[in-house]
C-alpha cells in the first residue's frame, strides 16, 4: 500500500520502525496492522566498487587476496546491507555481506528525527497509551546492533551452540578472520526456501515435516533457551537436501526471561482451561497491563475473543484470526506490549504464513501443543508442576480426558524422553502438587479391587451348594459409576513413543521407599476394609436377616 511505500522510500530506519510497529496492536489500529504486515525489507542493492572498496577498508587487504573469487553481482539485498556469493583461497564457498555506505550516520539522523515526532507525540496528543519515545530507543539500540556485523556473528555462534545437540538444524559456520563491524562472512549454505514446495518435493523431503521441525525449534528457542530468532522469513530458513532446516541472518535475535518463559506456558494453561480471569492476570504478570488496570471489562472482551476459538480445541484455534481479534481488544484497552513479545508476535505469524504457504489447513497452535504438552509434564520447575496440576485436576478429581491428550499430544513432540516423562510423572505424583490425584488413584484403586473381590466372591458363591448360598451373593454386577481402573494408567503411557513396561518397574524400589507410598497404602487398607464391612452388612447379613424362619414362614 502507499504507507508501505512512503516508508520504504524514506530508508532503512523507517523501514525497521514500520516493521516493529507491524507487531504492536496497542499502538496503531487493526487496519494499519495488516497494511504493515505486508512491508518488505528490500531496497536497491548499491554499486559493486562501494562494496569491494568496504571489504577492503573494513579487512585490511585487497579483495583478490581475501578471495578466490566474489561475485560481480549481489544475490540480495535489504536496508541494511548486501549479500555477495565468494570462493575462500582454500575453495570454501562463502557468503559475504557487505553493510551500506554511510548507514550508520543515516540511521542516526533518522532516528533523531522520528524520536524527536515520538517526544512531540508524548507532549501534545493523549491518544497514545504506550511510550513511543522508549519505543525508538529500543528500536534504535536493535538496528545498532543488527548494524554491528562482530555482535551477528557472536549471535550466529550462540545459536549454534545451543541447537549442536538438533540433528535437524543447520547453522552456517562464522569466518572471524574475515568478519568485521561492517563486513560479515560465512559459510555458504545451498537450500531451498520452504515456500518453494515443489523444489522441495523434488528433493524427496515432506514440506510439513519441514514446517514442523521449523515449529519446535521455534519454541526450544522461545521456551526452553529464552534465545530466538525473530526474523525467520522465508529467505532466511532453507531446506537442506539431508532434510534438515538452516538458519541463516541472526541480527535480529531476542531474550526472554525465564518469568516470562514460565508465564506464557502458564497462559496457554490458563487457555485450555477456558480460565478467563487467571488469563487476565497472566497478561498483568508478562508486563502486557500494569498492576492499576482494572481487569473487569477486559475478562468479558477475552472470554468473545477466545470462546468461539476454542470450540474446537486450542490444537485447532487460528492464530491469526485470534491475533487479530486480541488486536483489537489490546488497542481499546490500556495494554502495552512488551517488546520481547512484539518480536515473539512477528516470529510466530512470521512462521505461520510460511506454514500456509505449503498447507492452508496449518494451525501453528496445534503443531506448538505437543511441545508445551511436553514442557508440562517434564519440566520439574515448580511453576509448571502447579499448572500441571491446574491442567489435570477439576475441584477434587482427576481429569482422566485432559491426562489423556496431554499424554497423547506430549507424544507426538520431538524429542521426548518417555524415561523422563515417567520420572517426572512419578516426581509429580509424590510431591505436594500431586496429593489429589494421588487420592484419585487410590480411590480408583479401591473401587476396582472392591468390585473385582465381589465379582469374586459372587462367582464363588454361586458355586456353593443350594443350602450354603447367600441371598446377597446372586447378584455380580460391578458398582455404578467406577472410575477408570489403575491400569488405565499404563494404557495411557503406552500411547508414549519407545515406552516400556520396565520403566515403569525400574521405578518400584524408589517408589516402595517412599513414606507417601507407604501412607498411600495404609489408606487403601483401610478404605478396602471399610468397603468390605459396608458390604458384609448391607449385601449379606442384611438380606440373610430378612429370610430367617418365623411363625409364617418354615425354615427350609
Amino acid at each position: 500500500g502507499s504507507l508501505c511505500e512512503l516508508l520504504t522510500k524514506l530508508g532503512p530506519a523507517f523501514i525497521k520502525a514500520g516493521q516493529a510497529l507491524s507487531t504492536r496492536p496497542d499502538l496503531v489500529s487493526p487496519v494499519v496492522l495488516e497494511e504493515l504486515s505486508a512491508l518488505q525489507d528490500q531496497l536497491p542493492p548499491f554499486s559493486n566498487t562501494m562494496a569491494m572498496a568496504c571489504i577492503a577498508e573494513d579487512l585490511g587487504a585487497p579483495v583478490k587476496q581475501l578471495f578466490n573469487q566474489l561475485g560481480d553481482e549481489p544475490v540480495s539485498a535489504a536496508s541494511l546491507g548486501q549479500v555477495y556469493k565468494g570462493q575462500l583461497p582454500d575453495g570454501r564457498a562463502v557468503a559475504v555481506k557487505v553493510q551500506r555506505p554511510g548507514l550508520r550516520e543515516q540511521i542516526t539522523l533518522d532516528l533523531y528525527i522520528v524520536r524527536n515526532m515520538a517526544l512531540w507525540i508524548k507532549r501534545y496528543t493523549r491518544f497514545v497509551r504506550s511510550d513511543l519515545v522508549g519505543l525508538v530507543d529500543e528500536l534504535g539500540t536493535r538496528i545498532f546492533e543488527e548494524m554491528d556485523y562482530i555482535h551477528e556473528a557472536e549471535n550466529a555462534e550462540r545459536f549454534a551452540n545451543l541447537h549442536r545437540h538438533n540433528q535437524r538444524i543447520a547453522v552456517p559456520e562464522i569466518h572471524r578472520h574475515l568478519t568485521n563491524r561492517r563486513v560479515l562472512t560465512m559459510e555458504w549454505i545451498e537450500g531451498i526456501k520452504l515456500t518453494q514446495v515443489k523444489e522441495v518435493k523434488a528433493l524427496g523431503l515432506d514440506p510439513e515435516d519441514m514446517i514442523n521441525v521449523g515449529v519446535n525449534c521455534s519454541l526450544e528457542q522461545l521456551l526452553e533457551h529464552g534465545y530466538f530468532h525473530a526474523d525467520p522469513h522465508p529467505g532466511n530458513l532453507l531446506a537442506l537436501a539431508d532434510g534438515r532446516i538452516a538458519y541463516l541472518d541472526f541480527g535480529m535475535m531476542s531474550e526472554v526471561q525465564r518469568s516470562a518463559r514460565t508465564g506464557l506456558i502458564q497462559a496457554v494453561v490458563h487457555l485450555v482451561n477456558k480460565d478467563f480471569d487467571k488469563l487476565a492476570k497472566d497478561f498483568v504478570g508478562l508486563g502486557f497491563l500494569t498492576q492499576k488496570v482494572d481487569l473487569k471489562p477486559i475478562v468479558p472482551a477475552f472470554t468473545k475473543v477466545f470462546s468461539h476459538a476454542l470450540e474446537g480445541g486450542v490444537s485447532r484455534m487460528d492464530f491469526k484470526s485470534v491475533t487479530d481479534d486480541l488486536s483489537g481488544v489490546m488497542y481499546r484497552f490500556p495494554f502495552q506490549v512488551p517488546p520481547y513479545y512484539a518480536l515473539i508476535i512477528r516470529s510466530l505469524v512470521t512462521l505461520e504464513g510460511i506454514a500456509l504457504s505449503i498447507n492452508p489447513q496449518f494451525k501453528i497452535l496445534g503443531a506448538a501443543y505437543p511441545y508445551f504438552a511436553k514442557r508440562l509434564l517434564v519440566d520439574p520447575d515448580p511453576e509448571l508442576r502447579n499448572s500441571l496440576k491446574e491442567m489435570v485436576l477439576s475441584e477434587n478429581s482427576l481429569r482422566w480426558e485432559r491426562l489423556d491428550d496431554l499424554l497423547g499430544s506430549a507424544a507426538r513432540s520431538q524429542g521426548l524422553d518417555p524415561e523422563a516423562l515417567v520420572d517426572s510423572t512419578l516426581n509429580f505424583l509424590l510431591s505436594d502438587a500431586g496429593s489429589k490425584v494421588r487420592s484419585q488413584l487410590v480411590g480408583a484403586l479401591v473401587d476396582q479391587l472392591d468390585t473385582m473381590g465381589w465379582q469374586v466372591a459372587c462367582r464363588v458363591g454361586q458355586r456353593l451348594p443350594r443350602r450354603w448360598q447367600l441371598h446377597g451373593l446372586q447378584d455380580p454386577a460391578p458398582l455404578p459409576g467406577t472410575p477408570p481402573a489403575m491400569w488405565d494408567v499404563l494404557g495411557l503411557f503406552r500411547k508414549l513413543p519407545y515406552f516400556e513396561p520396565a520403566m515403569l518397574w525400574q521405578s518400584l524400589p524408589r517408589l516402595l521407599g517412599e513414606p507417601v507410598v507407604h501412607r498411600m497404602g495404609l489408606q487403601l487398607a483401610q478404605d478396602l476394609a471399610e468397603r468390605g464391612v459396608v458390604r458384609l452388612v448391607r449385601d449379606i447379613l442384611l438380606p440373610q436377616q430378612s429370610l430367617l424362619p418365623t411363625e409364617s414362614t418354615p425354615a427350609s
